[in-house]
């Protein structure tokens, strides 16, 4: 059982930056595609970033295309979310998620704040 926990949310403006981590543990976490989801408060929870087992492919949600960059560590068991040009319409949880096929996600972490001011 792959349990996540993410990190590194926070309160930013309008054009700065952030980086958020997901530390796994439990499993063997280069047998696992990963992705960050977000929800906004009344939105439904949408997938923003995706990366293979490898770390050598990815796909993005169009809005974020050119300003979030998903990466992944397997020596330290962890992928990252760097999120760039922030805008305030960036603001949600964001979930860090793990399964062995890729788009289907049986592990997810608890979420962390991320708010973007004007």
């Amino acid at each position: 059982q792959v349990q996540l926990v993410e990190s590194g949310g926070g309160l930013v403006q309008a054009g700065g930056s952030l980086r958020l981590s997901c530390a796994a543990s439990g499993g063997t976490f280069s047998r696992y595609f990963m992705a960050w989801f977000r929800q906004a408060p009344g939105k439904e929870r949408e997938v923003v970033a995706t990366i293979s087992k490898s770390g050598l492919g990815w796909s993005y949600e169009d809005s974020v295309k050119g300003r979030f960059t998903i990466s992944r560590d397997n020596a330290k068991n962890t992928v990252y979310l760097q999120m760039a040009s922030l805008k305030v319409e960036d603001t949600a949880v964001y979930y860090c998620a793990a399964g062995l096929e890729w788009g289907k996600y049986e592990h997810w972490g608890q979420g962390t704040q991320v708010t973007v001011s004007s």
